[in-house]
């Protein structure tokens, strides 16, 4: 397919040959029917634009890849408009596309390699085609773990500079390195520009890796955060990088030693949120960013935008304003993703109580059901206990024992020396895994004391976090937190810290709260039994966002 594609691409006047791959490779031979097919979807590549063409090969080799190896090493090419997209915000972060040597340490199917060579082009223009190519050579580097795609990406470096090399007569040398990124030598010249979108995946790293990132990891290593650490690595002292990322690193746990190094040594100047994946990142699940860095950077205004598809053209940008991102300690990023999200950027900057203030701490529902899976049982008997799903925190803030969806049975026999699986006390039940297209990231319910003293104890599943007391610090009634934690106003701040679907026990700790010696008003309201709108109110006012 790539032959045929390049067959069409480079006139045969020209006589320059496809690459040869850069590894031995053994490839099924084809059926006559399937080498005809590829043939022609390879012709079809050659209608596009060289970066669309790109793009479509590395759709086409992704599609082939085994489930288990693409998931391994989470491999996932980058559209076109995105990737012109990042380059443009590399511009913006100061990138001299002129004399900049550039870097892409996860290439795959050459994704940001080619566009950037483009770019190189238009702010050499007036140059002779030799001293073109030998800048172009000189300056740019990929770096790629997998052969396939390694090669694949010096082929569609090749296809874009064909007719600069054509009229230098000369070639361009291989740019791309077979090599694993993570373990390129420290001592490698410094790159002004480090783009790209590294793979996204866990992993388990060797004794000598997790020692040389160590700055960054806090528990599991994510293959991004260790590449962005690659990327502060590799940078030169004023230099930029620009990744595609997920956006979990903003709140998670597992990233605040990676946010406490960025803001030490490489700022987020600008970030752009994905806000649809359909027409962007068709395969991706996680929500995604577009974020540039500079290294050196003092300024904690960080430049916020929203983009999205926009039928066949250019992105649609729509620019949310700047705010500071400067938590040294590694906390959450409180970032907006929307213009209306602003004024609640500044509210939550002055909020300095947290859950911990309120007298709670949060936890994970302690059940594994899949580890328990004979010691469920239809109906209740001695030595049973009602295990808490997350379908039993209803949608309008209520408990309702109850466990109706597939593998859920409502009562276990905990085993001699699983103790540890029972809740004695009431608490403040929320639902673990919620997306941001529900109305409600935040969905929250009272544990009913009297239902936990019917049945002695509960089990909670891990699908459910509960956010219990410490002692005898509370300073909150249960039901007065559930209330909180059930309004637009805490479910809006929630959407500025949240960077996954999961409603994490470290980002439910991390969010801003009012003082919890002013919570006289909705306590009133929630033993009368006010309706939402009342207590929606309320709870804005606490927080500076409705008058009265």
């Amino acid at each position: 397919m790539v032959a045929a594609h390049w067959q069409r691409v480079v006139p045969g006047r020209v006589h320059t040959p496809l690459r040869d791959l850069f590894q031995p490779i053994r490839f099924p031979e084809l059926t006559p029917a399937l080498r005809d097919k590829a043939r022609s979807l390879g012709q079809l590549a050659a209608e596009l634009a060289p970066l669309e063409a790109a793009y479509y090969f590395g759709r086409v080799y992704t599609s082939m890849l085994p489930d288990h190896y693409r998931a391994r090493l989470g491999v996932y090419y980058t559209p076109p408009e995105p990737a012109r997209r990042l380059i443009d915000q590399a511009t913006s972060a100061g990138v001299d596309w002129r004399t900049c040597r550039v870097v892409d340490p996860a290439c795959g199917g050459g994704a940001f390699l080619a566009p950037v060579a483009l770019r190189m082009l238009d702010d050499l223009r007036g140059a002779s085609p030799t001293a073109i190519v030998d800048s172009v050579s000189a300056r740019l580097r990929g770096f790629e773990l997998d052969p396939f795609a390694a090669w694949l990406s010096q082929v569609c470096l090749d296809a874009v500079m064909w007719r600069v090399c054509h009229e230098a007569r000369r070639r361009m040398p291989v740019l791309v390195t077979v090599c694993d990124s993570l373990r390129v030598d420290d001592q490698v010249r410094p790159f002004d520009l480090v783009i790209g979108n590294p793979p996204y995946c866990r992993t388990t790293l060797t004794p000598g890796l997790r020692l040389r990132y160590r700055r960054s990891l806090y528990g599991h290593a994510n293959l991004y955060g260790l590449f962005t650490d690659l990327g502060i690595r590799l940078a030169s002292e004023n230099g930029v990088i620009a990744y595609v990322t997920p956006t979990s690193f903003l709140a998670g746990e597992y990233f605040k030693n990676l946010r406490r190094l960025l803001i030490e040594e490489a700022r987020p100047a600008s970030i752009d949120f994905v806000t649809a994946r359909k027409g962007v990142f068709e395969d991706v699940l996680q929500e995604t960013l577009l974020a540039t860095y500079r290294k050196g950077k003092t300024s904690t205004r960080v430049s916020i935008a929203a983009i999205a598809p926009h039928g066949s053209g250019p992105l649609a940008v729509t620019h949310v304003g700047e705010v500071a991102v400067c938590d040294a300690r590694g906390g959450p990023w409180l970032l907006p993703r929307s213009r209306g999200q602003r004024k609640m950027i500044a509210v939550l900057g002055r909020m300095r109580h947290r859950l911990r203030d309120w007298g709670y701490a949060v936890s994970t529902g302690p059940l594994v059901w899949n580890r328990h899976k004979r010691q469920f049982k239809d109906g209740p008997g001695q030595g049973l206990y009602p295990v808490v799903w997350a379908e039993a925190i209803t949608a309008n803030g209520a408990f309702s024992f109850r466990a109706d969806k597939k593998n859920h049975r409502p009562y276990l026999q905990p085993r001699k020396g699983e103790e540890w699986l029972l809740v004695r006390e009431p608490s403040v039940l929320v639902q673990r895994t919620t997306a941001k297209e529900q109305t409600r990231r935040l969905v929250a319910a009272t544990l009913p004391d009297a239902f936990v003293r019917k049945h002695g104890a509960v089990i909670v599943e891990n699908h459910v976090n509960m956010v219990r007391p410490l002692g005898m610090l509370k300073l909150v009634e249960p039901e007065i937190v559930a209330a909180y934690l059930n309004s637009a106003c805490a479910d809006e701040a929630f959407r500025c810290i949240s960077g996954s679907v999961a409603v994490s026990a470290y980002e439910l700790e991390s969010l801003p709260l009012p003082d919890p010696d002013l919570l006289g008003a909705l306590t009133a309201l929630v033993v009368a039994g006010a309706d939402r709108a009342a207590m929606d109110f309320e709870c804005a006012r606490l927080c500076g966002l409705a008058d009265g």
